[in-house]
């Protein structure tokens, strides 16, 4: 048999009794199956020039439409199979159609299409009723469409949901807004009586969610009822956002594999060009206080005030990994691949190396200050998360064990008696400060990858998210 399915583009829930129902379609070109109930029939539309991307059956049975990269939709006898009309004349759309949904009543369909727009069809007329522009960007396209009871939605290329609303076709009612690529790196920030969640990912792509206990919508944020949520204006970071902070100025934070620091004001949520620091060297962690940032790059540790480099240091002796700057902005703490944690004195604008470092059974992977200073916590790639006490003279307080591959995230309550830590095996663990044995366990909190970032809202709820583009918001009960 020389017809080969390899994609299903159509199929319907139900199967009733000598009524014909589509199975699938051929990518390769016109051919299409469907089955009367008693049979399968292979059919092959000619009316298309090129490949016939969706086929939808009207919800009464009684037609069938087919959209195609020309451009084109064919309306068919649902029964016979005839051809009955084209929508649009020559042409449906400028571009090709990715998808079609009927109305409820059999009556009008929409189509979604790569020239940008939407299309409202009355399907007796054959005529357009309503042209829904959706932008001027590549990332505008519109890849798919249905129609559910009264809302009509539509999906870019970009990843975004748009509520389409019939009385203005220029403006969607809403948009939900989310990450289309992993997600590296997360922090919350609290203002105006709202917990702000901000979420970069490998696009380079911020989000920016709004965490609220009332059920009032809050208008263009994401919020745990409702998922509306925002992102930043303008051109931001060209690749991935490894690490984010806010710092005492309201500045979002943020260092990426474009070799590059921004400090975005989350007052304007605008990109600014100007507030951009170009590094030397790929960053790969950035730490905020005290006025200061510090930034740990490839081969070496940049300091900055005043969104300004004021002091490099360089010839390491080690890889350092991750850094982060004390609450009393005193001290630098950076972790290497060498598995020691290397203390630094800020004094003045620049780097003084004490001499002390922090022995770890494993490369450092990542570690975060007690907001109250008390304590610095440490993972490493053996599996190990270390809290030592700073008034001590950084003495090993506990050492948690529980992972059973690498823990790559960590982040402290804001009670500061525990800490959550999330890895590779796509566990999180909430660890007690004062007590190794007390520990709450969240398996496969992310089942489709590992955990990459973590962050409290208060001492009850964490935020974790993952590489595979999702944000999840946890209830903890000690």
């Amino acid at each position: 048999m020389p017809f080969e399915l390899k994609h299903v583009f159509a199929s319907l829930p139900q199967m009733e009794r000598g009524v014909a129902k589509v199975i699938g379609g051929d990518p390769k070109g016109n051919n299409f199956l469907y089955t009367n109930g008693k049979c399968v029939v292979i059919r092959n539309i000619e009316d298309h020039s090129q490949f016939v991307n969706c086929i939808r059956f009207s919800p009464d049975g009684s037609r069938l439409v087919t959209a195609g990269a020309d451009g084109q939709i064919f309306v068919y006898d649902g029964t016979t199979g005839e051809r009955v009309s084209s929508l649009g004349g020559e042409k449906a759309h400028k571009g090709g159609i990715y998808a079609l949904s009927w109305s409820p009543d059999s009556s009008q369909l929409i189509s979604a299409s790569g020239d940008k727009t939407v299309k409202l069809w009355d399907v007796g007329a054959g005529t357009a009723v309503t042209t829904f522009n959706m932008g001027s960007d590549v990332s505008d396209q519109q890849l798919g469409c249905l129609w559910q009871n009264n809302h009509l939605l539509s999906i870019s290329l970009s990843g975004y949901i748009n509520y389409l609303d019939k009385n203005n076709p220029d403006r969607p009612i809403r948009t939900i807004k989310g990450h289309t690529k992993s997600i590296q790196c997360l922090t919350v920030h609290k203002g105006d009586g709202r917990s702000y969640i901000y979420s970069g990912s490998h696009d380079g792509h911020i989000n920016i969610l709004t965490y609220v206990i009332s059920l009032t919508p809050a208008s263009h944020y994401w919020d745990a009822e409702t998922g509306e949520n925002d992102s930043f204006s303008g051109k931001g970071h060209s690749n991935q956002v490894s690490k984010m902070q806010v710092d005492e100025a309201n500045d979002l934070v943020t260092c990426s594999m474009d070799d590059t620091l921004r400090y975005t004001s989350l007052s304007k949520k605008e990109y600014s060009a100007s507030d951009v620091v170009k590094m030397d060297s790929q960053p790969k962690s950035v730490s905020v206080s005290g006025g200061f940032t510090l930034a740990v790059c490839i081969g070496q540790l940049v300091l900055l005030k005043d969104k300004k480099k004021v002091f490099t240091l360089d010839n390491l002796g080690y890889e350092a990994e991750v850094g982060v700057i004390h609450p009393g902005g005193t001290t630098a703490a950076v972790g290497g691949n060498d598995g020691k944690v290397h203390l630094y004195s800020i004094q003045g604008n620049t780097l003084k190396d004490e001499g002390k470092t922090l022995e770890n059974k494993g490369s450092i992977t990542d570690m975060a200050y007690s907001s109250d200073g008390a304590y610095l916590a440490v993972i490493d790639d053996k599996k190990v998360a270390t809290a030592y006490s700073v008034a001590d003279g950084y003495s090993v307080k506990n050492e948690f064990y529980g992972h059973h591959a690498k823990p790559v995230s960590l982040a402290w309550s804001p009670d500061n008696e525990h800490f959550a830590t999330g890895g590779m095996d796509m566990m999180v663990y909430i660890w007690t400060v004062g007590d190794a044995d007390t520990r709450i366990k969240l398996p496969d909190a992310h089942r489709l990858h590992h955990v990459s970032s973590l962050a409290w809202i208060d001492a009850h709820t964490l935020v974790t998210t993952s590489h595979d583009a999702t944000v999840k918001q946890w209830t903890i009960k000690y």
